[in-house]
């Protein structure tokens, strides 16, 4: 399947190694997940191109054929300067543009100012992954129905690519409890995903998100045979330049379409 953006590309295979279907419809390809079916970037349309004028109508006839019972509108579009098009129709019809800047490492260096107080251990069992769970809505509060039901099937996903082999995901711990984790996915084809970098609020600002993302990055580089490190990261998000700082340049500018339930 042919995908220009990288970001986009890392995406898909990472959804594809987690049981996501991918249909290649030509003018775009139809993103399935049906064990989280309100998983928004799991249940979406990626377009080749952007939005014309009056391309809309089109497209969002399109989304309800492939989703007629989703509540949610999603488009991605495959393109790496972050060009949504007809961006003022989009907007009245109530979408919102999320762009992010995708990043890339072949080498990483050292951070300024290690973590040397937490633990740094991958994820195993029961009470780990649960801890994952509750990180997530806590870092990621959103007052939406059925959020955490989306957050449990989307970790109960990352532990299946760990179990299967295709990722491994990390956690930062004070004692037993997890501060910080994070995900590194690949298909064995030398390109390795970052997922979902978070920090609890009560341990920001310590140096360990930095630690942590150094230390996968060398477990990708070292273990998983990885040439290719890739970051999505928030433009926004102060978090971008800890990622600058240990070696990650920017490349590209990825853009999605979200329509939040009405």
């Amino acid at each position: 399947m042919n995908i220009t953006s990288l970001g986009y590309r890392t995406d898909l295979m990472l959804l594809q190694l987690s049981g996501s279907e991918l249909t290649d419809k030509g003018e775009y390809v139809v993103i399935r997940t049906p064990a989280n079916p309100t998983f928004w970037w799991g249940n979406y349309l990626l377009y080749r191109t952007p939005f014309a004028p009056g391309a809309l109508v089109g497209r969002l006839e399109a989304f309800r054929q492939e989703f007629p019972e989703a509540k949610h509108g999603a488009f991605g579009i495959d393109t790496t300067d972050g060009v949504v098009g007809a961006e003022e129709e989009l907007t009245g019809a109530g979408f919102e543009a999320d762009r992010s800047t995708v990043m890339t490492a072949k080498q990483v260096m050292e951070p300024a100012r290690p973590n040397v107080d937490s633990q740094y251990r991958f994820l195993s069992g029961d009470d780990d992954w649960e801890q994952l769970v509750g990180l997530s809505l806590a870092v990621n509060s959103m007052d939406l129905e059925g959020y955490e039901e989306f957050n449990r099937r989307r970790t109960e996903a990352e532990r299946s690519l760990v179990e299967a082999g295709h990722a491994q995901w990390f956690g930062a711990f004070d004692g037993e409890r997890l501060q910080a984790s994070l995900g590194l996915v690949s298909d064995g084809s030398g390109v390795a995903r970052f997922q979902n970098v978070q920090t609890h609020e009560d341990y920001r600002g310590r140096g360990i998100a930095g630690t942590l993302v150094h230390q996968a990055s060398r477990y990708g580089l070292d273990e998983m045979g990885a040439h290719t490190l890739v970051m999505v990261a928030d433009p926004e998000y102060l978090a971008i330049r800890l990622y600058r700082a240990l070696g990650f340049s920017d490349g590209e500018v990825q853009v999605g379409l979200g329509k939040r339930p009405s």
